[in-house]
């Protein structure tokens, strides 16, 4: 549903393209930016529009319409909750690789360690600390001025309250990713889906999975169906779809739009209808 680029990122970014000549949101993720306060002014909307603004498709909805009533679970390394923020039942998520919502400890140990924090306030507080404005339905909009700072005040830094470091974003990183106890209960909830369904009639659906961390949805699906003479596994991807050989037989690729195909399939017929 999100686009990282673009006139997406030039309408929230675009002095901070102009000052680092960075050309989306994700390249400005891993700049090197000279202070916390720089850091932070980037880092809050970049987590505010992808993770509390309004979802910009209704891609999300369409497609728990067409799981509604079925026995469905979702496996995403995506963290900007739209799937739980669009009626998904969040027993029946795994976000594999955490989530904008939530700040860890730099390093968490001690009184820290397996825990996050929800941001929300903290990430509103430091917008407004840099002259940005909230529309009703929390979309984020520039001053009359049309102008804002590029950093934010020490006072609205972001620390630990239970060890009392700087924090940092709750997402796969390196070896301090914090696996919280919401995230050890979804990831138990998806192996005995797995495991209730071994055997069984199942379809693998992957949409959109691309190769930098395959090893996550797309390698264990292709396992999954080759374990299972009943499963079948379809993957709907712009460019790269594909399967291992031995699961041929079982697989649909569709190289293509996940919103187009969502799109139609939602207007067949229901089963037992004409």
């Amino acid at each position: 549903g999100y686009t990282y680029s673009g006139e997406r990122f030039a309408k929230y970014f675009k002095d901070f393209a102009e000052k680092y000549h960075f050309a989306d949101m994700y390249a400005g993720g891993f700049y090197p930016y000279p202070s916390l306060g720089e850091f932070w002014a980037y880092w809050s909307r970049y987590i505010w529009i992808n993770r509390y603004a309004p979802i910009p498709t209704d891609l999300y909805r369409q497609l728990l319409d067409l799981v509604r009533g079925k026995d469905y679970f979702v496996l995403t390394t995506n963290v900007d909750h739209c799937f739980q923020r669009s009626g998904f039942d969040k027993k029946r998520l795994f976000y594999t690789q955490g989530d904008y919502g939530l700040f860890q400890s730099l390093h968490p140990s001690g009184p820290s360690a397996g825990k996050t924090y929800d941001n929300y306030e903290m990430v509103r507080e430091m917008l407004l600390a840099q002259g940005w404005q909230f529309s009703e339905n929390n979309d984020l909009l520039w001053p009359a001025g049309g102008q804002v700072k590029m950093t934010i005040p020490d006072n609205f830094l972001p620390f630990c309250p239970d060890d009392g470091q700087a924090m940092t974003t709750n997402l796969r990183i390196d070896e301090d990713f914090v696996q919280d106890a919401g995230w050890q209960q979804a990831a138990g909830r998806y192996r005995d889906f797995l495991l209730k369904n071994a055997g069984k009639k199942i379809v693998y659906l992957e949409l959109g999975v691309g190769m930098n961390t395959p090893a996550i949805i797309k390698y264990p699906f292709w396992q999954l169906t080759a374990e299972n003479k009943n499963a079948f596994y379809i993957c709907v991807n712009q460019g790269e779809a594909g399967c291992s050989e031995d699961i041929l037989d079982r697989s649909l690729l569709i190289n293509g739009g996940i919103a187009e195909l969502v799109d139609a399939a939602g207007k067949l017929p229901a089963e037992g209808e004409k």
